[in-house]
Order: structure tokens, then C-alpha cells, then sequence
């Protein structure tokens, strides 16, 4: 007995999707579930221990060190998403609602098309006591001597990582803006919606998953970097990325990294929520009657 036409599509949808599910489950899926094995385990002098334990995990949990670098990486990756989100968002705005052609979108997105070490060597160039901000202003009579906290600084590891981390939620945002058809737009207004609540009930709540990817993109990539912060940020610039690196490439401590590595993960997963959250109680989020809502009765 043949299968009818909903049923080749199932077959064929699953096997279209097989060979990226595979992809998936070798090199993350199985990968993860392996490191999160390591963590219960120990290691001494390099030589790996596969005894259940909870050392790893309290031994983390309890180190002052670990949540005050982790804070620091928090911080840059809150700060990161957040700059991001509001500065990528207008761009992308504009080139869904009012460029006429892709010119600017693919302007940002040259960026790519640059090293990742080289944007970072070139923000320290920028921002460093002889660079071209400092320069400037002294050439100006602006101010007397260099300014000391554009360079090693949390600013400066937050400034090069919105720079590096822009192109991808713009990216995201002109994705999620592209199904917010102009129609829905001219429908609000003629409604008489004014051009605030037609962003605030129309166009963000539309667009939630794009706002949220692109935040939480951004927000993981920058707080779990440790190669811009290492280089701008100073003494104080080191993050659970750095100390998780060198659990695995110096220490030879791989249960530990991976217990380390985690808790981090907990870490984001707990701001996503609270991310998501707060577009709820804001009332930005899809799926709310409005209506409803403002005329309950009493």
C-alpha cells in the first residue's frame, strides 16, 4: 500500500534531516554528554580517576575565584548583548523597512571578512595611551595626559566585543524583522496605533525569537570569551572562559574544566530565563491578549 502525499513528505523531511541530526549527535551531542561524565570524575597528576564524585562541583561552587571571574565575564556579556541589541536594531530597521537595496547590510557585514585577532590588536591600537582617541584629544588640548581607562579596562573589552559581536544580531534581527511583513505595519496604523505602540505591540513582539537569539548569541559568545578581555582587560579582565581553558590546556585537570564549564552553562541558562522573563512582564513577548488584559473585570 503506497503512502499518501503527507506521509513521502515525513519520509522525505526525515531524510533530508539526517544527515544534519547525525552531524549533530556525534560532534556535540555525544561530546557533551561525554565531558559531562569527566565531571563527576577526578584527576591527580594527570591521570584521570572514573570514580563518582561530587568533588568537582563543590569544589567550584565554593571557590571565590571562580564566581568573581565569572561575574566579570557576565558582566561583558550582559553589556555586550545589551549595546548590541539596541545599536543593531535601528540598523536593522532600516535596511528591512527603508533601504531600498542590501548595500548597507552587506557594508556590516565585511567586517567578517577581517581576522578576529587583528580587530582585537586594532582596538588596542585605538585605545592605547599613544592611539588615535588619546592623540587626538591631546592634539586638541582636550585633556593633559593619555586617559588610562580606555585601555585594560572592562571598557575596553566590552567596546571591541560589541564591535566584533554586531554584525551577528544584526544579522539575526534583519532575519526576524524580514517576517514582520509591512502589511501588519499599515494595518496597525490604520487601526490607529501610533509608531511607539506599533514597535512595542506589532514589530518586538513579532520579532521576540529574533531579539532573543540575537541577545543570547551575543550575550554567550562575549561573557565565555577570553582572548579579548585577556588582552584589554586588564589584570582584572579574566573570565571563566580563561580559567576553563587552562583547566584543560595547562592543568591537565579536565573534570575540573568540565565541572567549571557546567556551572557556566547553568549560569547562562539562568539569564536566559531571567532575559525572557522580563519581555514577558514588559508585555513584549508574543501570545499576550492585550485585550484581555486592560479589560478584565473587576
Amino acid at each position: 500500500m503506497g503512502l499518501n502525499i503527507a506521509q513521502r513528505q515525513t519520509v522525505l523531511s526525515s531524510v533530508l534531516a539526517a544527515p544534519s541530526m547525525a552531524f549533530m549527535l556525534v560532534f556535540f551531542v555525544f561530546p557533551c554528554l561525554l565531558l559531562l561524565l569527566y565531571s563527576f570524575w577526578t584527576a591527580r597528576s594527570f591521570v584521570i580517576d572514573p570514580t563518582f564524585n561530587l568533588d568537582n562541583y563543590a569544589r567550584t561552587l565554593t571557590a571565590a575565584g571562580f564566581w568573581r571571574t565569572g561575574f566579570t565575564g557576565l558582566n561583558n556579556g550582559l553589556w555586550t548583548a545589551i549595546v548590541s541589541v539596541v545599536l543593531s536594531f535601528p540598523a536593522a530597521y532600516y535596511i528591512v523597512y527603508r533601504a531600498r537595496g542590501n548595500a548597507a547590510f552587506y557594508l556590516i557585514l565585511l567586517s567578517w571578512f577581517s581576522s578576529y585577532l587583528v580587530r582585537v590588536y586594532a582596538w588596542r591600537t585605538i585605545l592605547g595611551t599613544n592611539g588615535l582617541i588619546n592623540s587626538t584629544l591631546m592634539q586638541w588640548g582636550l585633556i593633559r595626559q593619555p586617559l588610562e581607562f580606555l585601555l585594560f579596562s572592562p571598557f575596553a573589552s566590552v567596546i571591541t566585543l560589541v564591535h566584533i559581536m554586531f554584525p551577528f544580531a544584526l544579522l539575526l534581527l534583519v532575519s526576524a524583522l524580514r517576517d514582520v511583513k509591512q502589511d501588519y505595519l499599515d494595518a496597525a496604523r490604520d487601526l490607529g496605533a501610533t509608531r511607539t505602540q506599533v514597535l512595542l505591540r506589532v514589530i518586538i513582539p513579532m520579532a521576540y525569537k529574533g531579539i532573543v537569539s540575537a541577545f543570547m548569541f551575543t550575550f554567550i559568545l562575549a561573557a565565555g570569551d577570553y582572548i579579548t578581555p585577556q588582552l584589554l582587560g586588564g589584570r582584572d579582565g579574566v573570565t571563566n572562559g580563561l580559567l576553563i581553558a587552562n583547566q584543560f590546556r595547562s592543568a591537565g585537570n579536565w573534570p575540573l574544566g568540565a565541572a567549571m564549564a557546567f556551572i557556566t552553562l547553568g549560569l547562562f541558562i539562568g539569564i536566559y530565563l531571567v532575559f525572557t522573563q522580563l519581555l514577558r512582564a514588559l508585555r513584549l513577548a508574543p501570545g499576550l491578549r492585550f485585550h484581555e488584559q486592560e479589560h478584565k473585570p473587576c
